[in-house]
């Protein structure tokens, strides 16, 4: 019995980080594809994950970035919707590359407002040439654009070598970085994404075509976002759903990446969102702008400041586990005057009851303290050396 206690112990604790895991997170159902994930986009924590870093081709996901600088250029005002746009030869000869098409050619002068719904629901790479041509004036010089915004938001396994994803040496994403550019077009751009994302079809020229992202009509909380297809690539779908809680609106995004067909796509996506949907909960600890707690400040004019976060706080914990989140508040300290709103001087660690990190929030000052007079500082600056 004695020669047994050895190996039962180092077989508990092999198991046990499996089971601690286990008891803390829900376990995502087994979804066919070759990389995926979901993010509870208000909470910004993934919920599920495999392979979300590996490099492949990501096929037309790739016009999610197109669309997000073609969107950024109309918040700047260098094109509008309504503005007329060439066809281009280059633009034209997309019919010869064997992917989706709007179907545009050079006697046209299409708008942005058409072209976006072209390259959009219909996922034409003529019409992604042609805005791409129109922002950034040559491709390349887009294509420039497209992976200097990839290095600014930080997405180290992305790199575009053309607009439309058409299979390309060297042009390549991953799971992780398609969710980012994703979540950044729905919160940066809501007006664009409700307008483009949910067209369930579009008729251009006497042509309809159908929208190929196949939840659009299955699901109504499903509104966008988008498909991919190319041999290398398999069958991609980018998915973005919202609910109402009572809580507040809850958005989640899904992004699978090489399935077996457009059907597996859809379901393996509609899969991954209904545990999304059941396995988890959000809980909004702070309201954006409300002070999350109230700190001393040295040398203030004033002196306390509030503390606590310009969007709202809020995190997404296994169902039931809302009410025994704990927090606790890390701090500069002393904090010392002028603070400038918005400047960030701590962080809201939110952990489960078992002690498991979920989320880890800036806090930043929420109204400005200016500097005491000249006996305010020299009075604090005393208390500080007695301290």
């Amino acid at each position: 019995m004695n020669r047994l206690l050895p190996k039962l112990l180092a077989l508990l604790l092999a198991v046990a980080p499996f089971l601690n895991a286990s008891a803390q997170a829900p376990v995502p159902p087994e979804i066919a594809a070759k990389a995926y994930l979901l993010l509870d986009v208000a909470s910004d924590q993934v919920l599920a994950e495999r392979q979300a870093d590996a490099r492949a081709d990501p096929a037309s996901l790739t016009k999610l970035m197109t669309a997000w600088l073609v969107f950024d250029a109309l918040k700047a005002k260098k094109l509008t919707l309504e503005q007329a746009l060439p066809v281009s030869l280059r633009a034209w000869s997309e019919r010869k590359g064997g992917g989706s098409l709007m179907f545009i050619d050079t006697t046209m002068t299409p708008k942005v407002d058409e072209l976006l719904r072209g390259m959009i629901a219909v996922s034409g790479n003529d019409a992604a040439v042609a805005l791409a041509e129109g922002v950034g004036g040559t491709l390349d010089g887009f294509v420039g654009m497209m992976n200097r915004q990839a290095q600014a938001w930080g997405l180290k396994n992305t790199q575009f070598k053309n607009v439309t994803g058409l299979t390309e040496a060297g042009h390549y994403s991953s799971a992780r970085d398609l969710s980012v550019i994703a979540a950044r077009i729905v919160r940066d751009f809501p007006e664009y994404y409700a307008a483009y994302y949910a067209l369930r079809n579009y008729t251009y020229n006497g042509i309809k075509q159908d929208n190929r992202n196949m939840l659009l009509g299955r699901d109504a909380s499903i509104d966008g976002m988008k498909t991919g297809y190319t041999d290398a690539a398999g069958y991609c779908l980018v998915a973005s759903a919202q609910r109402d809680f009572p809580n507040g609106k809850r958005r989640l995004i899904s992004v699978v990446m090489g399935t077996a067909s457009r059907e597996a796509r859809a379901g393996e996506s509609q899969k991954l969102l209904n545990w999304g949907w059941t396995a988890w909960d959000a809980v909004r600890l702070f309201d954006g702008g409300k002070a999350a707690t109230t700190v001393p400040v040295w040398k203030g004019a004033q002196p306390t400041a509030a503390l606590g976060a310009q969007q709202a706080i809020v995190v997404t914990v296994p169902k039931g586990e809302g009410d025994k989140l704990k927090t606790a508040i890390a701090r500069t300290d002393p904090l010392v005057a002028p603070l400038a709103q918005g400047q960030k001087v701590g962080t809201l660690e939110v952990s489960t009851a078992a002690g498991a990190k979920i989320a880890s929030v800036p806090l930043v000052v929420l109204q400005a303290v200016p500097e005491a007079g000249l006996f305010g500082r020299a009075w604090d600056s005393i208390r500080l050396w007695i301290k």
